[in-house]
């Protein structure tokens, strides 16, 4: 069973890289190999954990870059995000205006959107502004 016919940024030769608003339509998925009884004949469970130390994007007031390692847990429904496609979109932040707060409600919504999972928990571990750090966390479960 191919999981990964539909899939149009990965192995693509040439990446289009957009870094002025956030985009969910770079978001792709595909089926969850623990939700093929084909691949996955006990109906075993399983989690992802996708961990993200790239993740820029800009204060909405000063303009200053803020920089975050995004931490995702999910748990699965039918669908998992592919990592290019997440990298893109993660990096489609890059020059956009937005606090810390809405960046990771955003994300999270669109993972939401996107696939549906059972459980899942978006967190952004943003460094330190002004000697404080902030670690907004967005939750959401069927």
């Amino acid at each position: 069973m191919d999981l990964h016919t539909d899939l149009q940024s990965l192995g693509n030769k040439k990446t289009d890289y957009r870094y002025d608003e956030p985009d969910a339509s770079l978001l792709e998925r595909f089926p969850n190999p623990y939700a093929q009884s084909a691949i996955n004949p006990n109906g075993v469970t399983g989690s992802l954990n996708i961990s993200c130390p790239e993740f820029t994007s800009l204060c909405p007031v000063t303009g200053q870059p803020d920089f975050a390692t995004i931490v995702i847990d999910m748990v699965p429904g039918e669908w998992c995000v592919e990592s290019k496609s997440l990298k893109l979109y993660l990096g489609s932040f890059r020059m956009h205006g937005e606090f810390h707060e809405s960046c990771i409600c955003r994300i999270c919504n669109d993972l939401v959107n996107l696939l549906q999972p059972r459980h899942i928990v978006v967190e952004g571990r943003f460094t330190p502004r002004g000697g404080i750090p902030l670690w907004p966390k967005a939750e959401w479960r069927a």
